[in-house]
Order: C-alpha cells, then structure tokens, then sequence
C-alpha cells in the first residue's frame, strides 16, 4: 500500500516483502523461512562480510534503494571472487529508520535479488531492526570447489601484475557528484552500482594465479596489502592503463587533474588485480606492471605516485 512505512508494517511484515517468493536450490538445500540457512557446497568454504553505511558509503539523493541493494551484495562477493571461490549464498541484514518506506525497503529488495542473480548467489536470509540511519550488512559463502584459495601472499619476483573489471569508473564518478554534476552518465551510474568481473576469479585461480585482491579503496593502496603481504615490491606502468573519455571529462571539470589518479587511487569498481607466473595470465586480464625483489612497495614508472586521493582509508581523516 503506498504511503506505508517500516512502522506500519513491522519487522516480520518487511521480512516478508524481502524473502517473498524465494526458495532453496542447487547446494542451498534449505534456504529463507527457518532459524539458518543450510548449504552442501561441494569444496572448502571462504566467508566475507561486508557492511555500508547511509551517508559514509552511499547517499540516497545519489543512490536509489535498488542501487544500494546491488552495491551491498557487489561488494560482499567480490571478496570472494578475489579468494577464487564461486558466489554460493549471501545473507543480508538490514537497519533502517522507522518512517522508512515500503517503497524504499521494496527497491532494495529488488536490488538484492538482481545483483544474487548476477553474480550466481541465493539469498537466503538475514535480519531487520531499526537504526537512526540505514545500514546494510551483506555476508557471502563461497565454494572454492576444490581450487586452492589464492590468498595476498604469493606474489614472487618474476610474477606480471593484471587486474580483471573497470578501474577509475567509481572515483571518476564520485568526483562528479561531489562537484554537484550527474553526468557523464556512465561514471555516476558506476558510483552508485559497481560491475564487478565476476566468474574472474575463478578463472584467476585455475590459470595459477599466485596472488589476487578485491580493488576496493583504490589499486595502489590494495595492491600496497599484496607487496606487503608478499615481502616484495611492485611496479606499475603508466603506459598500460587507458584513461576513458568520461574520465578525462570528469579530471577536466575538476581542475585538469590527471585522469590516471582515478584507476590509481579510486576504489568502489570492485576490480580484482592479481599476479600470475610468465604465461598464464588469462584471456579478460590486462597486465599492468610486475613483480620484482626488493622493499614492499608499489610503484609507478619507478617512483611513488604523487596524489592528492592515496586511496580510500575507513578510519582516515
């Protein structure tokens, strides 16, 4: 009915609207209605969570409720791609004002249940309650289905780097709508719903990939974890990245900027980069440095990239 709001209807009633017509099959053998969910994966299991807060990861005069739905499972997922697992079930809980409408909790549902079906997830469950602003919490199992989980520790001196998905679309975007512009169009949609390059990692990890990461605060900060966590040093170049036209609109209107920073420093596309022998980088990678001995740091063209955007930091000020 329109006009309803979350208070009108009450949590079981929103409970209801999110899990209608949802049902259990493939390894989810038992999946909404009940106290938990019940999953037969068929290798090891990896599990990520991922949580989104009104006003710190996404607005709602940007944001519609279907887009918030789709980035929340987006970016819970594509933790998982990044271990090379396959997308299984995702649960996703879910905090909202009580004059929230029905309308808003429907989109966001819808959302949810697109962005499942994209990736080849179930929803199987999850929670309501009430908060002063909305929170979404999204948690994703994964099968790895006998792969071996490619973690952040295994790059080794000789591996070529390559990243899988989009990279600057989300910065580039961001930066619009900071500056009170809605276009170009493509960036901004990109903001608001990320299109991660799912099945990628899998594909990752069967080609032997040694090393992988979720591109979420930004290339070099999340591939500064894998040097890190490595013990080496990698080195970008310049030159293999291509700069989109609505990326280098959106670096002109701010200030002629170089449109590079946003691929560099942009997080929120949910890219995967990764690093793999000589040789075996698959088909839908584009390779964009290496890995080599030495401190654990990256760089780009030999030196540290000079930003004014490092890269995406929670607790940052």
């Amino acid at each position: 009915m329109t006009g309803q709001t979350a208070a009108d209807v009450g949590e079981f009633g929103l409970i209801e609207r999110i899990i209608a017509g949802l049902g259990a099959s493939g390894p989810v053998l038992l999946g909404t209605g009940d106290d938990a969910a019940v999953v037969r994966p068929a290798g090891d299991v990896v599990i990520s969570t991922d949580t989104m807060v009104e006003g710190v990861h996404f607005r709602p005069d940007w944001s519609s409720a279907e887009d918030v739905g789709r980035k929340a499972v987006a970016a819970c997922v594509s933790d998982a791609e990044a271990m090379g697992a396959a997308p299984v079930a995702v649960v996703v809980s879910l905090a909202i004002p009580t004059q929230t409408s029905t309308e808003w909790v429907d989109g966001f549902s819808a959302g949810v249940r697109a962005e499942c079906e994209r990736c080849g997830a179930q929803l199987v469950g999850g929670d309501t309650t009430s908060a002063p602003a909305i929170v979404v919490t999204a948690t994703v199992v994964g099968d790895l289905g006998g792969v071996t989980p490619v973690t952040r520790s295994g790059a080794r001196p000789g591996d070529l780097v390559a990243f899988a998905g989009r990279l600057g679309w989300a910065a580039a975007g961001l930066a619009a709508l900071n500056r009170g512009f809605r276009s170009p169009r493509a960036v901004v949609v990109a903001h608001r719903v990320p299109e991660p390059p799912y099945g990628q990692g899998r594909v990752a990890a069967e080609a032997g990939a040694t090393a992988m990461i979720d591109v979420s605060d930004g290339l070099l900060a999340d591939l500064g974890h894998v040097a890190r966590a490595s013990g080496a040093r990698i080195e970008l170049d310049s030159s293999a990245f291509e700069t989109t036209e609505p990326q280098q609109a959106v670096a002109a209107a701010i200030g002629g900027g170089n449109p590079l920073d946003f691929q560099l420093t942009g997080g929120d596309d949910h890219a995967l980069a990764a690093t793999f022998p000589a040789g075996q980088v698959p088909d839908g990678w584009t390779v964009i440095g290496r890995v080599v001995a030495g401190e654990a740091v990256v760089l780009v063209d030999g030196a540290e990239w000079e930003s004014s955007a490092p890269g995406w930091r929670h607790f940052g000020h």
